[in-house]
């Protein structure tokens, strides 16, 4: 995670609605709505979430559906559930994760491929 300010949305906690920042968050509870961060996201193996998100980076342990869009990278760890779309530059699905949807990788190929 970056360094600085840490949000954390506990296990009883249900929100619905938009979450904005600058900080890193983990989410160990419920949201619903649209997340936009500008650091990292952390969504705990207790954590659900329907939402389309925009993070720099995000690491999914728990359950996510929405469209996703990191600058950086998203990794889906082997406890995690994902459905929905995914476009980042770098994209790691461990083994025994589950994940429905797409992936778009803007990477730029060298020109003799």
């Amino acid at each position: 995670m970056a360094t600085g300010e840490t949000g954390i949305i506990g296990k009883g906690i249900v929100i619905k609605g938009s979450l904005t920042g600058g900080g890193d968050l983990v989410i160990e509870g419920r949201v619903e709505g649209q997340i936009a961060l500008k650091n990292h996201l952390t969504i705990e193996s207790t954590g659900k979430v329907q939402a389309d998100i925009r993070a720099e980076e995000l690491t999914i342990n728990g359950e996510a559906s929405g469209n996703i869009d990191a600058s950086t990278r998203v990794a889906i760890n082997a406890s995690a559930k994902v459905a929905g779309d995914i476009k980042a530059p770098r994209i790691v699905i461990e083994d025994g994760a589950v994940f429905n949807g797409s992936i778009e990788m803007d990477v730029r190929l060298p020109d003799d491929i």
